[in-house]
């Protein structure tokens, strides 16, 4: 009879014991155990539509955020190429459930009518429903206008649209819950950008996920408030290290723009190690020649140690 060195029963045993544990720590975890329930299908995801600035890239394309949930479908700004890249990451292209607007800056809204009229020719078969600061619906009523003999010809002409489901339900908003429908709820956080007299971020609260899309801000307490350990805080930023006055007419005012407009890296540092996200997703990134690692280096700087991701057009989380 051969002998059995010990040392491999003892391996066999802390392997029970370790398996053992596990179940138990499975058993008696709710969250853990809802996780592990929750279908791939229903969970929420944040997918990257837009990253860019007023400055129009061939790379990144206008401020525009999705949030899905199955097959529910949010939208978070409207920038420029909106539809296109609503096609490119496999949305639905005649809509979303419901659009939010940050603030009425035209590098957040050049694709408004592109989503209006584009999802409606697109077979959308309900109004748009769309949320936002005091004069979005003054918009939206003057671009209806602007398109006025286009939508005739779609209406009366061979393609016969329907001019009742063009209509978009507009809902001028204040601060607080601005929607909440089965199981997803979105809040208006009121922020500070400039001399914008209204302005928002908004975070999403969906099952399984905490989400906050900063909109674009200067440093905000209602913000930090809000974030405070979300699963995913997607903020605005802009790299510390690079800024200089520009040569052009107003430059001079750059450095003092960007303070008074928009969240340094640093900066941006500093409010993710008070609200602690479980990642930070950086968007409507103004580099002014920054690499990535000096954004991060900034943010490092700022006090975060958690995860950091640089956001590019179409990223999914």
């Amino acid at each position: 009879m051969e002998y059995e060195p010990r040392k491999p029963i003892k391996m066999r045993r802390i392997i029970i014991i370790f398996c053992h544990s596990i179940f138990f720590i499975a058993l008696f975890n709710p969250n853990a155990k809802a996780e592990s329930q929750q279908p791939d299908s229903l969970k929420t995801k944040v997918i990257l539509l837009g990253t860019g600035t007023p400055y129009p890239s061939p790379t990144h394309s206008g401020p525009a955020t999705a949030v899905v949930y199955g097959k529910r479908f949010f939208l978070f700004d409207a920038g420029a190429g909106i539809e296109r890249q609503i096609n490119a990451a496999k949305l639905p292209i005649n809509g979303p459930e419901a659009t939010f607007i940050t603030h009425l800056h035209s590098d957040h809204t050049l694709g408004y009518p592109d989503l209006i009229l584009t999802s409606w020719i697109m077979r959308r078969k309900k109004p748009l429903q769309v949320y936002g600061p005091h004069g979005l619906q003054r918009m939206t009523d003057l671009l209806l206008k602007a398109w006025s003999e286009d939508i005739n010809i779609r209406v009366n002409g061979l393609e016969k649209e329907q001019r009742a489901y063009l209509k978009v339900n507009m809902h001028e908003i204040k601060p607080g819950v601005v929607y909440d429908s089965t199981g997803v709820k979105i809040t208006a956080i009121p922020v500070l950008h400039g001399n914008w007299k209204e302005a928002y971020g908004y975070r999403i609260d969906t099952p399984d996920r905490s989400i906050v899309v900063s909109g674009d801000t200067r440093p905000c307490e209602a913000l930090v408030k809000a974030s405070k350990r979300v699963d995913v805080l997607v903020h605005e930023v802009y790299a510390s290290e690079t800024v200089k006055p520009e040569h052009r007419p107003g430059g001079e005012y750059w450095p003092q723009y960007l303070k008074e407009f928009h969240t340094s890296d640093v900066e941006l540092g500093k409010i993710a190690s008070r609200a602690q996200p479980k990642v930070l997703i950086l968007t409507h990134i103004i580099r002014s020649g920054a690499t990535d690692s000096m954004l991060v280096n900034g943010i490092r700087e700022g006090g975060f140690k958690g995860k950091i991701i640089v956001g590019k057009d179409l990223d999914r989380f």
